[in-house]
């Protein structure tokens, strides 16, 4: 029986998400799309489901009380809290989610891999590695050795995390940004994009620049000066 899958989200990664099905589909995998959920899709985004010719399902709301119940849900929204609270939303209302790895990713040995999961083309998982749920791997990331990646974390396009790497809950990694060996960036923390972390990030800062510093925000430099 075909697993049916559910995606959340009609933007850009929605749409890169039902790619990842699509070459599952093209492997092998026993996949079924039913359809995208969105709450608030642009009229570009349904112009692009309706030109690859996928069902749009309406919102949340008005889905779940007609759904039948057997379907997996795929949460494809950038954003770590968004993502967060539309996840705790449908497992609440007792959906299952399923876990998405292109056939041209690379995931290296003993990794372990969370619930829903998105890991697009390109991307290579090294040895040991810790994905943990709902954590989205954008294109041609890379995670190195012994890395752990707790839930609902995001790692950009391009963006490489070095071996040993602990990266807390809900944290996003910008596109091309670096973490180098060993070190932790903490829950719910950004990393701006191309920025070269060097040391610890503490929980919820966000960090640019290479090396990358700390962003000061307007308040702070207001009563600073």
């Amino acid at each position: 029986m075909s697993e049916r899958i559910v995606v959340i989200g009609a933007g850009g990664f929605g749409r890169e998400t039902l790619d990842i099905v699509e070459a599952l589909v093209e492997a092998g995998r026993d996949l079924e799309l039913v359809g995208v959920l969105d709450s608030g899709p642009s009229e570009l985004d349904l112009s692009r489901l309706a030109e690859r010719g996928t069902v749009y399902l309406g919102t949340e709301d008005s889905w779940l009380p007609v759904s039948s119940g057997d379907e997996r849900f795929v949460v494809a929204i950038g954003s770590p809290s968004v993502r967060e609270t539309v996840v705790r939303r449908l497992s609440g209302a007792g959906r299952r989610a399923a876990t998405l790895i292109h056939p041209r990713a690379v995931i290296g040995s003993r990794a372990r891999i969370g619930d829903g999961v998105v890991v697009a083309s390109g991307v290579q998982v090294s040895t040991n590695v810790t994905l943990g749920d709902h954590v989205h791997l954008n294109p041609s990331s890379v995670i190195g050795h012994d890395a752990v990646l707790s839930d609902f974390v995001s790692v950009n396009p391009g963006a490489i995390v070095s071996g040993n790497v602990a990266v807390e809950p809900g944290v996003l990694l910008g596109a091309g940004s670096v973490v180098l060996q060993g070190l932790t960036v903490g829950a719910g923390a950004t990393v701006g994009a191309a920025a070269c972390v060097t040391h610890d990030v503490r929980p919820g800062a966000t960090v640019v620049g290479v090396p990358a510093r700390e962003a000061v925000r307007a308040d702070q430099e207001g009563a600073s000066s």
